[in-house]
């Protein structure tokens, strides 16, 4: 499936045109194309790569998974690799989808590996701001690049209300704590996951702020920054609620133990007394003369013995909130 635009002096002129006619346009003057291509074979890579000379290690990297994100500036245009994430709640899985963006000062080119990547709703952006369409290539890529940091930064808020949900349960009433350590595991893994994408761009969208790279010229500059400062929130969040994570993984292992020593606590409280029962009872039950055996006074000097006993460990044991 492949989608473009055709932009004329910062008007969108044409979409969804043939694209053998691509190589030709983008030879017009005040034209910027863009071009999208989902999970492309190899075939169509290699006419792409032919068309407009791309790099033969950008295209290589284009078809491998888990590329790391990165700019790489080759001499006629620059290769970038991009991930979109999304979390699901219910599992607390972040399912990232990858994308490869090719870019000269008159082209933009996307290779989406899966059509997880949403770019109905990178193309909305791009009409909702068309009066900095003017600015080209510049435009389109910060169209693209907000899309992305912004889906960074909405899982990292959705992150941080699951963390907060994890916290309640760490003190509730009836604790689970099988559950709050699982939950809290999985929060791990996506806040790892999420930095392991999220950490990168800076150092991306550093690199086309360059000046010597010609893609971002000063009037767009601004909202690249703005993007970055997006970035740096995502990144200094993540960090956050990682510490935040691990501290609810050793506060439940604590609160377990002390659970775990109110119960013990309580167990040699109730074994303290009922071993006072037994050796009182042992006592007055052996066969050996003892004084008032065979009569009722042994019965009552046993009973007697038995109630303060009792009683008296129950109160000793509630003052040391043993009990």
């Amino acid at each position: 499936m492949q989608r473009n635009r055709l932009y004329r002096d910062g008007v969108l002129e044409a979409e969804d045109f043939d694209p053998a006619d691509i190589s030709e346009r983008i030879c017009e003057p005040g034209v910027v194309v863009w071009l999208d291509l989902e999970s492309p074979d190899s075939s169509e890579l290699e006419l792409l790569a032919e068309e407009f000379s791309l790099n033969a290690l950008a295209v290589e990297d284009a078809t491998h998974e888990h590329q790391r994100p990165k700019v790489d500036h080759y001499s006629t245009h620059i290769f970038m690799s991009l991930y979109g994430v999304r979390l699901d709640v219910g599992t607390g899985e972040l399912h990232t989808s990858e994308l490869a963006v090719f870019a000269a000062h008159n082209w933009l080119i996307t290779v989406r590996k899966t059509g997880a990547f949403d770019m109905a709703h990178v193309e909305s952006v791009w009409d909702s701001n068309s009066d900095r369409a003017e600015h080209g290539v510049g435009f389109l890529l910060h169209g693209l690049l907000d899309h992305v940091v912004d889906g960074h930064f909405d899982t990292v808020q959705e992150l941080d209300d699951a963390v907060e949900e994890v916290e309640a349960r760490l003190f509730d009433d009836k604790p689970q704590p099988l559950a709050v350590q699982k939950r809290s595991f999985q929060m791990r893994k996506a806040l790892v996951d999420l930095r392991r994408v999220s950490l990168p761009m800076r150092e991306v969208l550093n690199t086309l702020m360059r000046r010597d790279l010609s893609i971002v010229d000063e009037a767009m500059a601004p909202y690249y920054q703005d993007v970055y400062d997006h970035v740096l929130r995502v990144t200094e969040w993540t960090e956050s609620l990682r510490d935040l994570v691990t501290t609810i993984q050793d506060s439940n292992l604590q609160v377990q133990s002390n659970r775990l020593n109110e119960v013990m606590k309580k167990l040699t409280a109730y074994a303290a007394i009922f071993g006072a029962v037994a050796a009182i009872t042992g006592f007055f039950g052996q066969n050996l003369p003892y004084p008032g055996f065979g009569n009722h006074v042994g019965l009552t000097i046993m009973s007697v013995l038995l109630v303060f006993s009792t009683v008296g460990l129950a109160i000793m044991f509630k003052r040391r909130d043993w009990l």
